[in-house]
């Protein structure tokens, strides 16, 4: 374990870079530092520039600006390649490797040990194993990847890495899939190879792994980097109020007014024990008539898994889920539609808009899948249907026949709120509905979800932004590392005391 104060030189040392796309400024005097023998945390919220930098590492992105020092010599990789031949592996979080071939032939794809210019299948298999005893992970190497559990395919990925003389290993979100046992086998890896020298940056989203694997831990926000500290020197609070940009003394800034109160039914829908393996630990949830509950937590934290399981988009592995008393069991969206639900996603480019239809074609979308493909809408109820919609929300466009993509984002978004208000929903789960869109916009359609609750529909509600979790919310649940810790009405929270609960400083 290396301390940063001392004479030791980093292995990689990153200063001042800089990456922009068109209308949008990635990275601006980003930077970290990596030792030998260390595990070295990147954190940062949704659009910090993480992904971006490990791009630039990685040889994906040139940067526009800055350095990048290997061992103290510049270097410059122009693509993955190129960056493996240097000594910078990465491991992803998806595991990019082939399942149908074996475990031995994903650890040497592209580089096959070769005897008169055949595969030397022979070699492999033993350099294969060799490369897991190393991971102290014993398996048949012969069989093929898809045989084995998530866990060990991102072992392979490792010994993969490894293969290649990594002087630095990249893990981006490798535990987003894994289970607890899963995650420590993982952490005894890493240990290991910190043991034997290698230099570990360790992406992720959760707070307890952070703490649990992480000698340093570097903060990104808004494309820069924030600070670098010791675990030691940084409390869970203190992190999370650098990820999010809030002050530690903000109470009176955090301070929050309270929403209109109003009357709520009975219990809608109920969930129980409600679990995903990897993505979700077993979560209670209760929604009424005519409430809003909040979501809160940082990304990662598993509000957005809630809200797929909900819809039908995931599939839950245990518990239960109750509607009007009525228990179901969602094979698909379709079901959660035709069971009153409508769900808009955070992804609104690519699981919500389709940009070259129209502003009609993309309202009408979910009406027709619950109507089914034989009952076509007919176009005259289409049209009056779009333009009622476009009238009630305040949706700007040249006319419903405009394709959506012309449209800004706050205009989209009403649309896709539109889309689902005409499918009737008795609950609406609203992912991240305000991101992206102007001010104008956002307090227009939280009015309008806050006057909807009012008449009776249940609205699940996710957001990024705690004053406005807080200011609409009638409870909150707050969510850290895929787990509920805590449940809260009106009034019992405000901004300072629900960083606290995330970072897992109050109960």
């Amino acid at each position: 374990m290396v301390d940063a104060t001392n004479t030791v030189a980093p292995v990689l040392e990153v200063t001042g870079i800089h990456k922009a796309f068109p209308g949008v400024k990635a990275l601006a005097d980003a930077g970290l530092r990596l030792f030998p023998g260390e595990v070295h945390t990147l954190m940062g919220q949704n659009g910090a520039g993480k992904s971006t930098l490990i791009k630039v590492l990685t040889g994906v992105y040139q940067p526009d600006g800055g350095s990048i020092l290997l061992d103290g010599q510049a270097i410059r990789p122009r693509s993955t390649q190129d960056a493996q031949a240097l000594g910078i592996s990465t491991v992803y979080q998806e595991v990019n490797l082939c399942p149908n071939l074996s475990v031995a032939e994903n650890i040497f794809i592209g580089r096959y040990p070769r005897r008169l210019k055949l595969v030397d299948w022979r070699t492999m298999r033993r350099q294969a194993g060799e490369l897991l005893q190393r991971l102290q992970i014993g398996i048949d190497v012969s069989k093929p990847l898809a045989n084995y559990p998530l866990a060990i395919q991102q072992m392979v990925a490792i010994a993969r890495a490894l293969n290649t003389d990594a002087r630095v290993l990249i893990l981006d979100e490798p535990t987003s899939s894994l289970d607890e046992a899963e995650v420590q086998t993982l952490f005894g890896v890493l240990r290991r190879l910190r043991k034997e020298g290698m230099a570990i940056l360790f992406v992720t989203h959760f707070l307890d792994q952070t703490y649990a694997i992480s000698d340093r831990i570097t903060v990104m926000r808004n494309g820069e980097r924030e600070g670098e500290y010791t675990c030691e020197q940084l409390s869970r609070l203190a992190l999370v109020n650098k990820m999010i940009g809030t002050p530690a003394d903000a109470d009176e800034a955090s301070a929050v007014p309270a929403g209109e109160e109003h009357e709520q039914g009975e219990v809608w829908l109920r969930a129980q024990g409600m679990t995903r393996k990897g993505v979700l630990s077993p979560l209670d949830l209760e929604l009424r008539r005519g409430e809003l509950l909040g979501l809160a937590g940082l990304l990662g934290s598993g509000r957005t898994e809630t809200a797929r399981l909900l819809f039908g988009a995931d599939k839950v592995d245990a518990g239960s889920i109750e509607i009007d008393g009525r228990q179901v069991a969602f094979a698909n969206p379709r079901d959660a539609i035709a069971a009153g639900i409508g769900f808009c996603s955070e992804d609104r480019k690519h699981e919500g808009a389709i940009l070259p239809l129209s502003v009609r074609e993309n309202m009408i979308l979910a009406l027709q899948a619950r109507q089914g493909i034989w009952r076509a809408i007919p176009l005259k109820r289409q049209q009056q249907l779009a333009n009622d919609y476009v009238k009630w929300l305040g949706i700007k466009t040249a006319s419903i026949e405009t394709p959506i993509g012309s449209l800004s984002g706050g205009n989209q978004q009403k649309v896709l709120l539109a889309r689902w208000l005409a499918t009737d929903p008795k609950l609406m789960i609203l992912d991240e509905p305000t991101r992206g869109i102007d001010v104008r916009a956002k307090q227009e359609i939280m009015d309008y979800v806050s006057a909807l609750c009012r008449k009776g529909m249940a609205i699940l509600f996710i957001s990024s932004e705690l004053p406005e979790v807080l200011r609409v919310s009638d409870r909150m649940l707050v969510l850290r590392d895929r787990k509920a810790c805590g449940e809260y009405r009106r009034g019992e929270l405000d901004e300072t005391s629900v960083l606290r609960v995330i970072a897992g400083d109050a109960a």
